[in-house]
């Protein structure tokens, strides 16, 4: 157990990256009181039997009053909303942080609805599985990932000591953190989660609507690949539409590269080009051998993430 960096930390949003953030620190020992504001009196209901909260509400503004750290965890086009429901409740210094996927998209949100007085510092911990709601999350969800910050173009020590003990929060909770441009952040993560969520959507898609083979076969027979595909294609379908349409410039740039190397790709097949397939398929495996050696990927069944529903 840790010393407290936050007196009080108020959630805004609980499924499960909220619920999850909410069990590390409170394993970690990093905060002391914890408010949840959740709109779903079902989910409400959940948190409450779960314990996860000292206090839940369904209006923001009090679930974050007197908060010295706030965390929104709602999709991405959400932000504004939540923000703006919650700005009346805000004391002046607390900071104000979030975990959602596309970055300078919801700092513009959080800096339009929210007062001077507090300090927003977007955050992007990349971790998660395809499950949703207050029962997903767990404590080892962050535990050797990355938790991305993008801190606003501010150099005054008062910013600077708030992202500072932000940084200090998530490296409490088992994260590695780093600070990055926000343009910069939704590029990298359109080629390495969004892209591959589209691909998982539509590739499911195509199964389910292929002539000629029925949905019963594809489902008795997947392979290991396509249900890979399915885990993914599984996530929640709120959030990752409003990834895409939050992140369409960096989407689109990256799916255009992707639609020029696949048509080579089917160039090679089509005119029996062993060699280069052969050349992609070493590079590639060269790129899976260094997220295993980096420890972004373990032997241990979904990189551990079953544990949470035990």
């Amino acid at each position: 157990m840790g010393e407290p960096v936050y007196a009080k930390m108020a959630v805004v949003g609980c499924g499960l990256i909220g619920s999850s953030v909410i069990r590390a620190a409170r394993e970690a020992g990093v905060v002391g009181e914890i408010a949840v504001a959740e709109t779903s009196a079902p989910a409400r209901g959940r948190i409450v039997a779960l314990g996860l909260a000292d206090a839940v509400f369904g209006d923001a503004a009090e679930a974050v009053r007197d908060a010295d750290l706030v965390v929104f965890a709602v999709p991405v086009m959400s932000m504004a909303a939540a923000a703006k429901a919650a700005a009346p409740g805000l004391k002046a210094g607390a900071t104000v942080t979030d975990v959602g996927s596309v970055k300078e998209h919801v700092a513009d949100a959080l800096s339009a609805a929210l007062p001077d007085s507090v300090f927003v510092v977007p955050g992007h911990p990349i971790a998660g599985t395809e499950q949703s709601g207050p029962d997903a999350g767990f404590a080892e969800l962050f535990q050797n990932r990355w938790t991305i910050l993008t801190p606003q173009a501010r150099e005054d020590e008062p910013y600077r000591d708030a992202v500072a003990r932000l940084a200090r929060f998530w490296t409490a909770l088992g994260a590695r953190v780093e600070e990055m441009d926000p343009k910069h952040h939704d590029l990298v993560l359109a080629i390495t989660s969004h892209l591959p969520h589209l691909i998982a959507y539509n590739i499911v898609g195509t199964a389910a609507d292929l002539e000629g083979v029925a949905e019963a076969e594809v489902m008795k027979y997947s392979a290991g690949g396509f249900r890979d595909f399915t885990r993914i294609a599984a996530s929640d379908p709120t959030m990752w539409r409003d990834v895409f349409l939050t992140n369409k410039d960096a989407v689109l740039e990256v799916l255009g590269r992707f639609t020029e190397d696949l048509q080579a790709l089917s160039r090679a097949i089509r005119w029996g080009e062993g060699d280069k397939l052969f050349d992609l398929f070493s590079r590639t495996r060269e790129i899976r051998r260094g997220i295993v050696a980096m420890g972004q990927e373990s032997a241990e069944p979904n990189f551990g993430r079953d544990r949470g529903k035990h």
